[in-house]
């Protein structure tokens, strides 16, 4: 495109650096010297960096030295637990639940669940995530956080069975009130917990409104190996085979974990009439000691997407997406025992593209490209840990970390750069969070919000 001499100046215009972009294949290509212009939070322009020399823009960025990529994308967490981040350690699945996690959340307030998820997306910010899949309570609170912070989110209202008729009830409200707000950067889902906390009536019915109301379901389900085992003990079934019998799988879903998923759930993943997807978060397995990790390549060969996540702080210890894409590398060659699965480029792909349609957003986000909303981060590859660069895909996923992460970009808005966080003060929510801890973490109460039996 040639800019006219009457043409108002370009939003934001990045230029010298090597654009991380995809071809009609949707194989990764790395443009040197190249140019991104934005306007109206839209990428207008991926170009050479010589063909915008002298046009006006509100805000340049010289990114010499810098990879320009898709921002990341969290594709399942829990932003507010990073209030619980190192709380309940060591401890296998069931403790970590019933003796830590749920008896604390019975004390979370909104104003717990504010700072939390403030101190969640400083973090995201600052390590290249732009975009989130949230499920969790008060999300009302979550969703102000989102639109004061800049970031894109998927955001759903979590709920039990336990909760009667008003847990579901309050999900759709959710989810209804808040879709297409903050200019657009949230969507929303419906957010039943699991198939282990929500009977089948309220999964049905939680498919029902789906469908009626346009809306993406967003669900744990098959976790770990156990919970396949339990309930093919207890019901003859496995998870996924409840979320076909309940509907789910003819909804758009999006299926955190599936470290479960056994071979005869594909064929029902593969015909299922929505748009399924799988985020997987491998950090905490390991944590965990799961025996078996989220099938990705048998996911791949049925087409299913596999998105990358963290889950929550509280299990994973941390909201890095760039550690996310390293170990669900290297994880995936030691279980095919196969050096050449998966791939760095294998892995961008999912971090980029995958995770892009994994949260519902393909067409939108997950590439630099005309037309797309101006989600971007860049990259500074000049420090010692990544030089020199051979291969810049096996760069940026086994040598790069998200401190290298510069500057981030959502929706053409600058959230941080050159290292600065422009959007959220990380002393001020620390000094608050650090005030309130006691009464959050206090466990002699006896209560908890569900119990842990798979």
């Amino acid at each position: 495109m040639t800019p006219s001499a009457v043409e108002s100046p370009a939003g934001l215009i990045i230029t010298g650096c090597t654009v991380l972009t995809h071809d009609d294949q949707e194989e990764a290509v790395f443009l040197e010297d190249a140019a991104v212009v934005v306007r109206d939070g839209v990428i207008e322009e991926v170009t050479d960096a010589e063909a915008v020399a002298g046009r006006a823009a509100d805000e340049w960025i010289d990114a010499r030295g810098q990879v320009a990529m898709p921002g990341l994308i969290n594709c399942h967490t829990h932003a507010p637990m990073v209030a619980l981040r190192g709380l309940a350690e060591d401890l296998p699945t069931e403790a970590w639940f019933n003796d830590v996690v749920w008896p604390v959340e019975s004390n979370l307030t909104e104003r717990d669940v504010t700072l939390g998820a403030l101190l969640a997306c400083a973090e995201m910010i600052r390590a290249g995530v732009t975009c989130f899949a949230d499920h969790y309570f008060a999300m009302d609170a979550v969703a102000e956080v989102v639109a004061a912070c800049g970031m894109r989110a998927l955001l759903g209202e979590a709920y039990f069975s336990s909760q009667g008729p008003q847990g579901r009830e309050k999900s759709l409200e959710f989810a209804l009130r808040h879709r297409g707000t903050a200019g657009g950067r949230i969507t929303t889902a419906l957010a039943p917990h699991a198939p282990y906390t929500v009977n089948d009536a309220d999964l049905a019915a939680t498919a029902e409104l789906a469908h009626e109301h346009g809306l993406p379901v967003h669900l744990h389900a098959a976790e770990n190996r156990d919970q396949t085992e339990a309930s093919l003990a207890r019901h003859g079934v496995t998870p996924v085979e409840v979320l076909h019998r309940t509907g789910v799988l003819d909804t758009d879903v999006l299926i955190a974990h599936g470290t479960g998923i056994v071979e005869s759930d594909l064929p029902l993943l593969a015909h299922a009439r929505g748009r399924t997807a799988v985020a997987t978060a491998p950090r905490g397995y390991l944590k965990f000691a799961w025996p078996t990790t989220t099938p990705v390549r048998a996911l791949g060969d049925i087409g299913v997407p596999v998105g990358l996540a963290t889950d929550g702080a509280a299990s994973n210890n941390s909201l890095d997406v760039w550690e996310s894409m390293a170990l669900t590398s290297l994880i995936q060659k030691s279980t095919e025992g196969d050096p050449r699965r998966l791939t760095s480029r294998q892995a961008l792909h999912h971090a980029t593209l995958q995770s892009a349609r994994a949260v519902g957003l393909e067409g939108g986000v997950g590439r630099i490209a005309p037309g797309h909303r101006a989600d971007l981060v860049l990259v500074d590859l000049t420090g010692p840990h990544t030089q020199p660069v051979h291969d810049l895909a096996a760069t940026l996923v086994h040598s790069a970390r998200a401190a290298d992460v510069r500057t981030t970009v959502v929706d053409g808005r600058v959230l941080m750069r050159d290292g600065r966080l422009l959007t959220v003060d990380v002393p001020e929510v620390v000094r608050e969070l650090d005030e309130r801890l006691p009464a959050l973490v206090d466990r002699g109460h006896g209560r908890r919000i569900q119990e842990y039996d798979t």
